[in-house]
């Protein structure tokens, strides 16, 4: 069976790197989507001062809502998928689980900023397509 990652932020562009794996006649049914996100970690007073667990409720909730559409989108295609929820720097989380489950590919959805926004904020795809071992499709 293959291994494909779907990383979403809940984005638009997520649904249609979703839609795009529920469409594509390039992809046999012979795979398994690991949906994932990831929040940044909260760090230093915040987490003294709401609690550790407070906090974790607050990725909890944050991952299910941005997962929530892609999950719709794959469970009405048919598609065999599980979700992971993560916390950290997401580029790095996210080629990190993909070498853990040596996935066969990424896929994820662009924002297609301009390059002076991608300068300034930084663009995760861009991180994932530089630093990934397997294959990155961006929608």
């Amino acid at each position: 069976m293959n291994t494909i990652i779907l990383a979403t932020d809940g984005s638009t562009y997520s649904n249609e790197a979703a839609h795009y794996l529920v469409a594509t006649p390039l992809l046999n049914r012979d795979f398994i989507v690991h949906v994932v996100h990831c929040e940044p970690e909260v760090r230093g007073d915040v987490v003294s001062f709401i609690g550790k667990d407070e906090v974790d409720a607050w990725h909890h909730e944050e991952s299910d809502k941005a997962m929530r559409s892609v999950v719709e989108i794959l469970r009405k295609g048919n598609v065999n998928f599980e979700c992971h929820e993560m916390t950290g720097f997401t580029p790095q989380k996210v080629i990190d689980y993909a070498a853990h489950v040596k996935a066969n590919v990424i896929v994820l959805g662009s924002h297609h900023r301009s390059p002076l926004m991608n300068a300034v904020l930084g663009s995760v795809s861009s991180r994932i397509l530089a630093h990934a071992t397997c294959p990155v499709l961006v929608i």
